[in-house]
Order: C-alpha cells, then structure tokens, then sequence
C-alpha cells in the first residue's frame, strides 16, 4: 500500500489536486474531496449515518449518478478552464443523491431522526420546526401539529428521536443560530427575534447555556478566521 502523499499530487486548481500511479490491474480513477454543509439539519443527519458507506450499481439506484461521476471523469481528463468549478457543482450533486438513497434505503424505520421524518404526526411538526423555528412551538401546539394528544405526542417524540421535544426545539435553535451568526449582515437582536426569543439577552443566555460560549465569541472566531485567510493570500501572492 502506498501513502497517497508520497505520490507526487499535481494541483491544478486552488482546491484540486491530480495523482497519478501505475500499476498493473485495470485503469480506475478516483475522486477525494471533503464536504461541510452549514444547513442546520446537517448534524442530525451525519449522526445518523454509517462511519463508512458504500453505494454499488444495482437496480434500485439512481440512474443519474453514474452519469454526474462520467461528467467529472471528462472533467477530469480534460483539464479545461472551469473544470474544477465544475467538477465542485457536479459533486455536489452527486453527494446529495448518494445521501438520498442512502435516506430511502434506510433499514432505520422505527427509531431516530428519519424514522421521525416519515412518521404521520411527528413529520409535520418536525417540519413545522424546522421551517419557523422562531415560532413559539409549545408542546400543546406541536401536539396540535401532529394530530395527537400532549401526553401521546410527547410519549412517541421521545421513544423515536430520544429526546424531549422542548429540547430538540432548543438544539434546532441553536444549530440555526451558530449559521446565522456567520452572516455579517445580521445583527444578533435580529438573530434572537428571528429564532423566536424576546431579547438578546434572552437569546445569548440560551446560547451559552447549550453551547458553552456566548454567541459574540462566534462573530470573532469568524472575523480572525477570515483575517487569517486574507494574510495568507497576501503572503502567497
């Protein structure tokens, strides 16, 4: 086995690197990347997923992804101006199918986030969460969503996500503001209204709370990441 660094990596974009290898079995070309989502429904996601997954050709697949990875093979061997944007756009889509029929193949239908999803009464109040988070979700309302009582719908959110409703709307929340302290363009009082708390204080108690920082740390972090980022590029041009 070689290690992939001792083989020489050729870059031919900011972000895109080419090896190149003999051996003596069939030609394969293989694509690495690293992926971050910044949807807040992301975290939830991936730990509900496999440490490895592997997607194989078979009937149940979606045709369209053998076609996205032929696109960024050409790409590839092309090398033309653009490629790796275009290369960055194709895996995109192709990361997202891949998780999608990974999603639909699930054999997980009884407990945990997806299983959640697809059920009759807590789908719609997920969904309701998930979409106006800012909203005042009380457990009688989220009931009222489902389509069941306060005591059934908080018994069944428990045994299938495994915590209590009040506190996934908690964490959503909170997941969603950590994106949105990332936009320079909003203020954090605009945040705290927007994720349904009547004051900033208010909001940056909740956040230290469940996250251990308050949410200002989160603003500077950003701004001394960036300013890193600018002195590197500085320094390489």
């Amino acid at each position: 086995m070689t290690d992939l660094a001792l083989l020489g990596p050729r870059q031919i974009s900011d972000t895109s690197y080419s090896l190149n290898t003999g051996g003596g079995g069939a030609r394969s070309l293989i694509f690495c990347c690293t992926v971050d989502f910044e949807e807040p429904l992301a975290d939830r996601l991936i730990g509900s997923m496999p440490a490895k997954l592997v997607r194989r050709a078979g009937p149940n697949r979606t045709r369209s992804l053998g076609m996205l990875l032929e696109v960024m093979a050409a790409e590839m061997a092309e090398e033309s101006v653009g490629s790796a944007t275009i290369m960055a756009r194709v895996a995109d889509a192709a990361i997202s199918i891949i998780v999608r029929d990974w999603a639909r193949d699930s054999d997980d239908h009884r407990r945990g986030w997806l299983a959640a999803l697809r059920d009759r009464g807590l789908g719609p109040a997920l969904f309701g969460i998930h979409t106006r988070p800012g909203e005042s979700w009380s457990l009688a309302r989220l009931a009222r969503t489902a389509a069941m009582s306060r005591s059934t719908f908080a018994e069944r959110f428990s045994l299938v996500l495994g915590i209590s409703p009040a506190r996934y709307v908690l964490e959503f929340r909170m997941r969603e503001a950590k994106r949105l302290l990332l936009d320079p363009s909003l203020t954090i009082p605009a945040i705290a209204t927007r994720l349904g708390y009547a004051s900033e204080a208010a909001f940056s108690r909740a956040f230290k709370r469940t996250t251990g920082n308050p949410p200002g740390q989160i603003r500077r972090l950003r701004t001394a990441s960036e300013a890193g980022r600018e002195t590197y590029a500085s320094v390489r041009g």
